[in-house]
This record gives structure tokens, C-alpha cells and sequence, in this order.
């Protein structure tokens, strides 16, 4: 790669450093929050034997994360703009470590469901800022790459979770699945301060209406859709958290269209490319990751192997993004970002319903491994044009927001999707042996590529050219960005 020499023009002053070190700063804290949920899915069993946990306790022990991490996430992006974005992402990287730490020296359930909410906190912080960071330390032109570079290291954590999964699990205790976070941050704390550059908003004030409003109207859609399943779509409880969260974000919305600094300008919603870029995020993760939540098990038992046997075959799918979303990002200008997801999602629901079409209680590997490289080459297909479009179609001030508000879709459609298809699943079939498994998995499975294939539709609908909206205005306000107290 070559060195970003750019006229400095900013108000830092800073030294401009090449862009895989830039990839390498902003993506590091991504990897290592991203993998460590993965991992935490594949330790569950184990888990559940040494810590003596309830089936409820091990849905917490991802919920919690869940939870946490989904409803903070526009929080997060907004401290960033008032406190420092490189500030508030490295607090974030330092707490999400010390929770892990956390995790790992916890001796009873309760503990680590505790610990693992305060990683979700720590999370919250890192994800949304650590595309923020990427996008401004690189110039217009390389940044739809930079963008894929991003993309394939998120891929990376995707194909390695099940894989360090399985080997920490087969050969380790699982406490180590939370210790591995310790070097990551020892390497990536003083890499972020050092390549990445500080800014902030800082004539924007914090709305801690929006914030709390927001935050409480998440809280209540989340924990009601990761609980639809235990304890029933329609029981009272279910129903309150959905009646009560549409309230508070039915208030967050008319907050927001009075509030001076709103935590999420409501202008977003103006722009086609923007929503229809929302509306991919939330079905592909649906689709795909509800789907993957009930392959990931299947694998492991139609027929029986190990977590590590079944995270080294789905190496097949996981691996593609990392190869395909750094192409994905240079064609995204010319060949349009929505065009370019439709695809993606066209072949994750042709892979999808390979899958289903192929699946008894005895799948060999080589009926399924096709499948398995067309989705994971529609997966990298997507991620990266999504985050192009997204941040291009928002004025540079608010590509934080714009990143939180996408990353909040995003996990909340996947949460729905796990959900909605577990309910299926459970519906028709049961992990009592393979056979079982398979006919709740075929029509979970099936809504899964229809909601994907919906999702390709709209994916349609988005503009080939987005350009970012940098008015004069925006970038005399974006050159008041606060410089770095050390000046690096």
C-alpha cells in the first residue's frame, strides 16, 4: 500500500500514515468485538456444564451482549461527536477488555451475564467510530477501498469465530474465549492514538432527552423480541415491551424533530439511498444470520462433529467476504452500490436454499460446500457497499450517527431474525436428533431467503451514483474539528 500523502488541511496538522496501518487502527477493535460473540456462540455448551446455567442463563449469556451493545450504539456515535471520536472509541476499546476480563474470571452465571452486558457497553462505542475514524483519515478516492479493506477484516472475525470457537472449547478452558481479548487491546489501544487522528463536534450538545428516550425504547423491542420465543409472542409481557417501546420511540421521534442537536437527524430519512441502505442491512441480517444461527448447530449434528470440525467446514462461506469485500469496495463507484447488494443478497438466498433443498440427517460436506461459497460471496458482495452508501449519502459531520443508526438496524434485524426463526424451528422440530433438527430447520430456512430475497428487491430501489454531501458549509464545519491534546 502506499503512503496517503495528502496535503494536510485539516486543523491537526498530523502526519498521515499509510492506508493498511489506517484499515489496521480502525479495524483491530471491530475484529476483536466482533469475533468475541461468535466465539461466546460456540462455547455455549460447555459453558452451561461447568457454570451449572439454565437453558434461560445461556440465551442471557448472548442477550445481554446483544442487548447492551444494540441500544447504544447511536449513544455512542454521539458521544463521540461531542467528547472525541478517537477519545470515546479507545474508552470503548479499554472497557470492552476489562469486561472481558470480567467474563473470564467469572465463577457464576449471574456474573458473566453482568459482564458480558458491560462488553455490549464497551462495544457500543468502538463499532459505530471505528467506521467514522476509517472514513476520515483517508481521501474521497480510496475510500469506497478502504471501505472493502474494512469490510474483509470484519469478514475475517465472522470465518475465525467458530473456528477459535471450536479450538478454544476442544483444547482449552472456555474462560480462554475472553482472555484473548487482553493482547488485542494491549496491541490496538496504542495503535488507534498513534495512526488515527482526533475530532469532534464540539458546538454540539448532548441530547440526553433522545439518548434516553431512544435508549428505553430499544431496551424494551430488543428484550421483547429475544424473549418472544421462551415465553410466548402473545403473553402480557411480551406484548407490554412492544406496545411500550413503539411509545418511547414514537416520543423519540417527536423529540427529535424540535431538538436542536438531535441524537439522529430525522433529514436521514429524506434520503432514498440511506433508508433503502437500512432496510438491506436489517433483512440480510435477518435472513442470513437467523439462518446461520440454526446452521451453525446443524453442522454439528447431521451428521455429528465437534465445534471445531464444524467452525473448520463452514471456512467455506466464512472466508469469502474477507476475499470478495475488498472488490466489492473499488467496483461499489462503478458499478453502484445497490446494484452490487442485490446481488449479494440474490446469491446469500441461493446459497440458503441450496442448503434447505440439500439438508437430511446425514448431509455429506460435498452437497453443501457449493452453497456455501456462493452466500459467503454475496456476504462480501454486501458489506462493503452498504457502509459506502450509508456514509456517503450524509453530510461528513454525521457519518457517525449514520454508522450507529445502521449498526442499530442491523442488530436488531438480526436479533429478529434468530428469534423469528428459532420460533419456527421450535415449531416444527426439536435438537433431539438430526432428523428433527432438520425438519424444524427446513422452514425457518426458507422465510430466512424469502425476507433476503425481499431485501435484494429493495436493494434495487437505492441510486447507483451517492455522492457524500460535503456543502462549503460542511467543510468549514467539519475544519472545526478539535485537534488532538498531544497534537499526533
Amino acid at each position: 500500500m502506499s503512503t496517503l500523502n495528502i496535503p494536510v488541511g485539516n486543523s491537526t496538522g498530523r502526519r498521515r500514515y499509510p492506508l493498511a496501518f489506517v484499515v489496521l487502527a480502525s479495524g483491530l477493535p471491530m475484529f476483536m468485538v466482533a469475533l468475541d460473540n461468535l466465539v461466546v456462540s460456540t462455547a455455549l455448551r460447555t459453558m452451561a456444564v461447568d457454570l451449572g446455567a439454565t437453558t434461560t442463563q445461556l440465551q442471557w449469556f448472548v442477550n445481554a451482549y446483544v442487548l447492551s451493545f444494540a441500544c447504544l450504539l447511536l449513544t455512542g456515535a454521539a458521544l463521540g461527536d461531542r467528547f472525541g471520536r478517537r477519545r470515546v472509541f479507545v474508552t470503548g476499546i479499554a472497557l470492552f477488555t476489562l469486561a472481558s476480563m470480567g467474563c473470564g474470571l467469572a465463577d457464576s452465571s449471574g456474573r458473566l451475564i453482568v459482564m458480558r452486558a458491560l462488553q455490549g457497553l464497551g462495544a457500543a462505542a468502538v463499532m459505530p467510530l471505528s467506521l467514522t475514524l476509517l472514513a476520515e483519515e483517508v481521501p474521497e478516492r480510496k475510500r469506497n477501498l478502504a471501505l472493502g479493506l474494512w469490510s474483509a477484516v470484519s469478514g475475517l472475525a465472522v470465518a475465525l469465530g467458530p473456528v477459535v470457537g471450536g479450538a478454544v472449547v476442544d483444547g482449552l478452558d472456555w474462560q480462554w474465549i475472553f482472555w484473548i481479548n487482553v493482547p488485542v487491546c494491549v496491541v490496538a489501544v496504542p495503535l488507534a492514538l498513534v495512526v488515527l487522528g482526533e475530532s469532534s463536534l464540539p458546538r454540539t450538545r448532548l441530547d440526553l432527552p433522545g439518548m434516553l428516550l431512544a435508549t428505553a425504547g430499544l431496551v424494551a423491542i430488543v428484550w421483547g423480541i429475544v424473549n418472544g420465543e421462551p415465553e410466548g409472542w402473545s403473553s402480557a409481557r411480551i406484548l407490554s415491551a412492544f406496545i411500550g417501546g413503539a411509545m418511547l420511540l414514537a416520543l423519540f421521534v417527536l423529540w427529535e424533530r424540535r431538538a436542536e442537536h438531535p441524537l439522529l437527524p430525522l433529514s436521514f430519512y429524506r434520503d432514498r439511498a440511506f433508508v433503502f441502505s437500512n432496510i438491506v442491512s436489517a433483512a440480510m441480517y435477518f435472513g442470513v444470520f437467523g439462518s446461520i444461527f440454526l446452521l451453525a448447530q446443524f453442522f454439528q449434528i447431521a451428521p455429528v462433529r465437534t465445534p471445531l470440525e464444524a467452525g473448520v467446514l463452514t471456512l467455506a462461506w466464512t472466508l469469502m467476504p474477507m476475499f470478495v469485500a475488498p472488490v466489492a469496495g473499488a467496483l461499489t463507484d462503478r458499478a453502484g452500490g445497490g446494484r452490487l447488494m442485490a446481488l449479494g443478497l440474490l446469491l446469500q438466498g441461493v446459497g440458503l436454499a441450496w442448503i434447505d433443498l440439500v439438508a437430511t440427517a446425514d448431509t455429506p460436506y460435498s452437497h453443501v460446500v457449493g452453497a456455501m461459497i456462493i452466500a459467503g460471496t454475496g456476504m462480501g458482495l454486501v458489506f462493503a457497499p452498504t457502509a459506502a452508501v450509508v456514509l456517503g449519502s450524509v453530510d461528513a459531520r454525521h457519518r457517525g450517527k449514520a454508522s450507529g443508526a445502521n449498526n442499530t438496524v442491523r442488530e436488531i434485524g438480526g436479533a429478529l431474525g434468530i428469534a423469528v426463526l428459532g420460533s419456527v424451528f421450535v415449531h416444527y422440530g426439536s435438537p433431539r436428533s438430526a432428523q428433527d433438527f432438520v425438519d424444524g430447520m427446513r422452514p425457518a430456512i426458507w422465510i430466512g431467503v424469502a425476507v433476503v430475497l425481499v431485501g435484494a428487491l429493495c436493494a434495487l430501489a437505492i441510486p447507483r451514483a451517492v455522492t457524500a454531501k460535503r456543502t462549503p458549509a460542511a467543510e468549514e464545519r467539519e475544519s472545526e474539528r478539535t485537534p488532538s491534546p498531544t497534537g499526533a
